[in-house]
């Protein structure tokens, strides 16, 4: 298990560097764990993560790519929910990557 320090706290990560304790979100821990991945969040990567936290809110589950993309199109409409859009947001990893930032579990079927 792996440590993020942030703002003196220490937050528990698993082997593939998502929080252990979903509680210990926050903005901070966002920033912190988009940093890792040399990544700098912008109002555009704000509004997914948010969209993530609601989703996993309303179904209990991180979505993979195909019902992610399709949740944000439904939400925010089909300029920002298809895969070109959230590949280039998130590094080609757009479930896992964004599920991550939102200190929301691994969406199960990916690897």
């Amino acid at each position: 298990m792996t440590q993020l320090i942030v703002d003196g706290r220490s937050i528990a990560l698993d082997k593939d560097g998502y929080l252990v304790n979903l509680d210990d979100w926050s903005e901070a821990v966002a920033t912190a764990l988009a940093q890792q991945d040399t990544l700098n969040l912008s109002a555009e990567h704000w509004e997914i993560l948010q969209l993530l936290r609601a989703f996993y809110s309303e179904f209990q589950l991180s979505p993979a790519n195909r019902p992610l993309i399709k949740y944000v199109a439904l939400k925010l409409g089909p300029e920002k929910g298809n895969s070109l859009h959230l590949n280039r947001l998130f590094n080609g990893a757009p479930a896992k990557l964004a599920a991550k930032l939102a200190g929301l579990p691994k969406p199960t079927n990916c690897l």
